[in-house]
């Protein structure tokens, strides 16, 4: 069990909350930050990171949606004493090449990996609970999903896998200094194949629909996001078109001593939360 006292940014997002209870079980001390949170961190507002780092020896850091803003926290975290910092990026970032997409990403992966603080960089492909959590949720709600994405897979990790890396790998210094993990599901499939194991568990007809990407762009504009951010998000599907981040890799199994759960698994336990159901489906009973 780790003593040091362990901060965790964006604690109620997707990956801090996960990562912040499973910290907490183990009975790792740890301070919950985020614009929410009693200790209230905002990548915005510099003010309010000195109190935040104070008296800890470990952070995890999901990067803010700006390239930028890690520099200057990691210059703080080294001058307030923090000894460790593992990072949450993006699958294969260094293969991006002049891509626009994650530039956040890869700029805080550059402030990290050139400190002198011992650092970790965790880096997953697309979560599962994208689908039910997430960007894919309410268009499988409506019945289909349609995405500029094609025949080229996608290694889907579950989220609670990524969690537990990320607890792992904060408990145990030393062991994962200077290495950056690859952390994928057991094998890939296309979104396809994805939405129809969701329509099987599920029992209800959903669809997918591959679409051009000015076609999904004007879709997402058409609901609200800025056109910027449209083509961001439009633009991982065509790094994911190049089929350089395809592949599965072992690095889960290394630190954790387990396969990835698999999309199934995944599947399962959503649908039997009735996560695909609208309207939500409730509770029958106590079996």
């Amino acid at each position: 069990m780790s003593t040091e006292n362990t901060l965790v940014l964006g604690a109620t997002g997707k990956t801090g909350q996960r990562v912040l209870a499973r910290l907490r079980l183990r009975g790792t001390p740890v301070r919950a930050a985020s614009r929410s949170s009693p200790t209230r961190f905002d990548w915005s507002d510099p003010g309010g990171w000195d109190a935040a780092l104070r008296d800890i020896a470990v952070a995890y850091v999901v990067a803010p949606g700006v390239p930028g803003p890690v520099h200057e926290f990691v210059a703080r975290a080294e001058a307030a004493g923090v000894r460790r910092l593992v990072l949450l990026s993006g699958h294969g970032a260094d293969t991006w090449g002049d891509s626009t997409f994650g530039l956040d990403m890869r700029s805080a992966e550059a402030a990290v990996r050139g400190s002198a603080l011992e650092w970790t960089v965790l880096r997953p492909s697309n979560f599962n609970q994208n689908f039910d959590e997430d960007v894919f949720h309410a268009p499988l709600l409506a019945g289909e999903l349609a995405l500029p994405a094609g025949a080229v897979p996608e290694p889907f990790i579950d989220i609670e896998d990524v969690a537990d890396v990320a607890a792992t790998v904060l408990t145990e210094p030393g062991r994962h200094a200077g290495r950056v993990y690859e952390l994928t599901g057991p094998r890939a499939l296309t979104f396809g194949e994805a939405v129809e194991l969701i329509s099987r568990a599920s029992g209800r007809p959903l669809t997918y629909r591959r679409v051009p990407s000015g076609e999904y762009v004007a879709g997402l504009v058409a609901e609200g996001l800025g056109k910027g951010d449209a083509q961001h998000v439009a633009e991982m599907f065509t790094l994911m078109e190049r089929g350089l981040l395809a592949g599965t890799t072992d690095d889960l199994a290394s630190v954790l001593g387990r396969a990835p759960r698999t999309f199934e698994n995944y599947v399962v336990r959503a649908a039997a939360a009735g996560a695909w159901h609208h309207p939500p489906r409730p509770p029958e009973g106590l079996s």
